[in-house]
């Protein structure tokens, strides 16, 4: 049984911003699955189902996402599942714009929510799938930047980036870590 968390902002203010990029995944592969997010309760909207015969847990917190670890600490309780059974789906600062990178553990580099769930699970062994953002440009806080809205001109790179990140967590629950990097650490060219 895996969960597989996508982290984000709640509110339609953030919904096209470079902070929900884990929420955008999410959603896709709660259509593509057929588990809708429709149950509200520990502190997340999650949904449950069977994928590639496997149990699977699809959620996303509804704290804001310096507090992710709360939402994910309660749902790993409630399923009681271990920090190995984790999948979480985020942007990343530290990956190029447009790629996307999938490891087994390490430190948040930077990222408040990955910090979160970090300090509330106390290890950093679990799965991520990171999705590049790239960095701000000079004088453009972090902070700032990922509460930023995508530029028209980043519409195609970040709908490229969002489905690719939804096929490579469904090939991570249905064939593997090892698959899945093969298939979709990168950039498509590549």
């Amino acid at each position: 049984m895996h969960l597989i968390v996508g982290l984000g902002n709640p509110g339609p203010q953030y919904a096209w911003t470079r902070h929900n990029l884990g929420f955008m995944v999410t959603a896709i592969l709660a259509e593509d699955w057929g588990i809708p997010l429709t149950r509200s309760t520990l502190d997340a909207a999650w949904g449950q189902g069977r994928v590639g015969g496997q149990t699977v847990v699809l959620a996303q917190p509804a704290t804001y996402m310096n507090l992710s670890g709360r939402a994910v600490s309660r749902l790993l309780s409630y399923f009681k599942l271990l920090p190995e059974n984790l999948v979480v789906i985020h942007d990343d600062l530290d990956v190029p714009f447009g790629r996307l990178k999938i490891v087994e553990r390490g430190g948040p580099g930077g990222h408040k929510g990955v910090l979160s769930i970090i300090n509330a699970l106390d290890t950093e062994e679990f799965l991520r799938v990171k999705l590049g953002i790239g960095r701000p440009p000079p004088g453009f806080p972090g902070e700032n930047f990922v509460l930023s809205p995508f530029t028209k001109e980043e519409e195609e790179t970040v709908a490229a980036l969002v489905e690719r990140g939804a096929k490579a967590v469904d090939c991570l629950i249905k064939e593997g870590l090892k698959a899945a990097q093969n298939r979709f650490h990168g950039t498509p060219a590549e």
